[in-house]
């Protein structure tokens, strides 16, 4: 394997990986809160073997996410030393805030785990708050990180050197509110249906019924008003990346010409060599309003961008595909729930209600890791977009095909471990969480 090629793909592998495990490091501990609040106010029993069950998992996300991404800090330096060379000084402070807040959510999430009856009630309560927001912020300074990539600011690039370097402008690049808001949103997405799918299965097989009712419900209702939302954060996104980042958005939506009352695209099969899009669906002007606010606004193609500076079409534009209709599917399933909520009650104990919750399991993560596929796949060539090449950033050093190996292995290895405690934790809710389950009938 090409070492080029080889630190692409554990680089890729490893932030897949990662994603996961953040993303519901940074959501878990709301749905942990809102079930101890409700303990707190009512004093049913349910509530706190809910939080208590969920404070373990919260544990497990956060010690495999810190593994994970410790692993994804020493990976940039080994593998894209040229790129950390250069963009360390300039985008380092929100990866040392984010230490901040890991450490923050660290020492919180201790006192969390081992203050049961030992603190004040309210105040272990705001330990498991301050968990959430910490992990919060960790993932949104992350994610400012990224979006300096494609969005570089904070310093003038003058003859190959990077000069006047400010920061606190780098760190608040004109992506970073648009992509920390997305990926905010998605997060409560993909682990709002993770975890209302894994709770909807158990009830349908009859398993501790009054635990994994309300468990549900803490769950769906944060994934079904995330998704609702996610389409207005996706507007936000799409318009920035069509103001900064045209190569991406013509990828996106495999527009070959510019043009204007541009098409939106549905599905297809890109011909790049013919620039064109088979078995589509176009509704005509629909992308040159989203992006532009008026149904005649010019487009561009990628007709207007240099050969060696477009990103691959194909990826990018079936990875969007994929994300947005997963996520559409997502909404229509949230705007069900919503009725059910409000009119039609009888439907929430319906089965067909908890299988499309089941079906959408895993549907929010792999419309994540769809979308950061467009978020990196589509600002190739570049690794610091406009300036950088991806391949002038990768290590010289040989053999990097073994570590690609390595690591991957130890992911999985972390990925079937990871696995197989969850399964324990869902499985044993009975016998290790539900005290309802355990009290006397009359």
């Amino acid at each position: 394997m090409d070492d080029f090629l080889a630190a692409r793909l554990q680089m890729a592998f490893s932030l897949g990986f990662h994603i996961v495990f953040a993303c519901i490091g940074m959501v878990m501990p709301f749905f942990m809160s809102v079930a101890h609040f409700y303990w707190l106010k009512t004093k049913k029993v349910v509530y706190k073997d809910v939080t208590k069950a969920w404070s373990k998992g919260v544990a497990i996300f956060f010690a495999t996410g810190a593994v994970s991404g410790t692993v994804l800090s020493f990976e940039l330096g080994l593998l894209w030393p040229t790129f950390m060379e250069h963009a360390g000084p300039i985008f380092g402070m929100p990866f040392s805030l984010e230490g901040t807040a890991f450490f923050i959510e660290a020492i919180a999430l201790g006192f969390y785990l081992y203050g049961w009856d030992k603190l004040n009630p309210w105040f272990h309560w705001v330990t498991g708050v301050v968990v959430g927001i910490s992990g919060l912020l960790s993932g949104i300074l992350v994610v400012a990180a990224n979006a300096w990539m494609n969005s570089p600011a904070g310093f003038d690039f003058v003859d190959g050197k990077y000069l006047n370097i400010d920061p606190i402008k780098a760190m608040f690049n004109d992506a970073w509110f648009s992509q920390a808001l997305h990926m905010s949103v998605a997060a409560f997405v993909s682990t709002g249906f993770a975890v209302a799918g894994v709770h909807a299965l158990m009830i349908l097989r009859g398993k501790n019924v009054l635990f994994h009712s309300k468990a549900f419900k803490i769950a769906a209702v944060f994934g079904t008003v995330a998704a609702c939302l996610q389409p207005i954060s996706g507007d936000i996104s799409a318009k920035d990346v069509a103001h900064r980042q045209p190569a991406k958005l013509a990828a996106m939506e495999a527009h070959f010409h510019t043009e204007r009352n541009a098409p939106l695209i549905i599905g297809g099969i890109p011909d790049t060599a013919n620039k064109k899009v088979d078995y589509a669906i176009k509704i005509p002007g629909l992308l040159s309003f989203m992006t532009t606010g008026n149904f005649s606004g010019e487009v561009k193609g990628l007709d207007v961008i240099p050969k060696e500076d477009q990103p691959p079409v194909a990826v990018t534009h079936y990875a969007f595909q994929i994300m947005v209709g997963l996520g559409m599917a997502m909404v229509f399933i949230a705007l069900l729930y919503f009725i059910a909520l409000w009119k039609k009650r009888q439907w929430l104990n319906s089965n067909w209600l908890l299988k499309l919750f089941i079906i959408a399991t895993p549907m929010g993560f792999i419309a994540l890791e769809a979308g950061w596929t467009v978020t990196e796949v589509g600002r190739q060539p570049w690794i610091i977009n406009g300036v950088m090449r991806t391949v002038d950033a990768a290590t010289p050093m040989p053999g990097i095909a073994y570590s690609f190996y390595l690591f991957t292995g130890v992911y999985i290895s972390l990925a079937i471990i990871v696995s197989l405690l969850l399964y324990r934790q869902i499985t044993m809710v009975g016998k290790l969480y539900d005290s309802t389950s355990k009290l006397p009938k009359n």
